[in-house]
């Protein structure tokens, strides 16, 4: 069975030294990765950061984002991947999402309460923009007047960052691809057909779809320790709790959802869970996996390669998974 193309995603795990995010981008740019997936968090600005990964990286595709488009707007998002493209000769595609609560209310103070319909309008915007239109749209949220780039247009591919109905239903309506992230392979088999019927009923051709997955090929214990830190905030989410219960760990989900002390909770993921939403264990195992997720309609896997003392910036699984393909 066939199993998805593979590209890179920076992790910017919170318990390694940022500059490590330029470590990752050159190893997957040595191993043949063709594209890499540059993300914003609590450390560098994604439009800066893709500059400098240009400059250490030989050819790799950027993807800019997931961008939250409650904080930034189409035209800071069209101006900055223009601005790449145009200091880095790098095709440059563009992610957006919703983001969550902490990101966009707590760090930038913003309202998220419109984030779907915000995330619609800005779909529509930023695709006329990245084209090179000059663009005025009056969106319930979303507003822009009489701008156009005036670097040469990125003519950027948009991802559309999806999970619930709504997101899923704007990104089969405007995007050329979507992606997913810890998702199981059964999750996401729902969540493709879902987008599959909803660009079909509007006579639209059917985007493409990616899944960000962590990835540790034959992982130490510090390997998994960094995965169980990183699923601990979505265990009691809506949406996810149901999810981890369909996939076996219902009791994990309700004592999440008495809201314990993320120690408490960290101690009680299992490996398997790990393993449920993400690329642990060892080479046959990440394989079968993969094709699991080619069979749930997932066109591309987006490595989030833990980076561990054993293991720093992800280098030894990015190469094992490299000789997959």
């Amino acid at each position: 069975m066939t199993i998805p193309d593979l590209s890179v995603s920076l992790g910017y795990w919170q318990d390694r030294p940022p500059e490590e995010a330029l470590l990752t981008a050159e190893t997957a740019d040595r191993l043949g990765y063709g594209e890499l997936w540059i993300g914003e968090m609590a450390t560098y600005d994604a439009f800066a950061l893709a500059t400098r990964v240009a400059g250490v990286t030989g050819e790799i595709a950027l993807t800019l984002g997931p961008l939250p488009v409650s904080v930034r707007d189409p035209m800071t998002i069209a101006r900055g991947a223009a601005s790449v493209a145009g200091l880095t000769g790098r095709r440059v595609g563009v992610a957006i999402g919703t983001s969550s609560d902490v990101v966009v209310a707590g760090w930038h103070g913003r309202d998220r309460r419109r984030a779907g319909t915000a995330l619609r309008e800005s779909a529509v915007a930023l695709r006329q923009l990245l084209d090179g239109n000059k663009t005025t749209f009056e969106g319930e949220v979303v507003r822009t007047r009489g701008y156009h780039l005036r670097l040469p247009a990125p003519e950027s591919e948009l991802t559309i960052a999806a999970f619930g109905p709504a997101a899923v239903r704007t990104a089969a309506l405007h995007a050329d691809r979507m992606v997913l992230n810890l998702i199981t392979p059964r999750s996401a088999a729902v969540l493709v057909e879902r987008m599959r019927d909803e660009a079909r009923k509007a006579d639209r051709a059917v985007p493409r779809v990616a899944a960000w997955v962590t990835a540790a090929v034959d992982p130490s214990e510090a390997a998994l320790e960094q995965i169980r830190r990183a699923v601990v905030g979505y265990l009691a989410a809506p949406g996810y709790g149901e999810m981890f219960g369909e996939a076996g760990f219902e009791d994990l989900v309700r004592f999440a959802r008495t809201r314990p002390h993320p120690r408490d909770l960290l101690a009680e993921i299992p490996e398997e869970l790990v393993a449920a939403v993400g690329l642990v264990g060892d080479g046959d195992a990440v394989r079968s996996r993969l094709e699991e997720y080619a069979a749930a309609g997932v066109d591309e896997v987006a490595l989030v390669p833990v980076s561990v003392p054993d293991d720093p910036c992800g280098g030894r699984t990015m190469a094992a998974l490299r000789a997959l393909t």
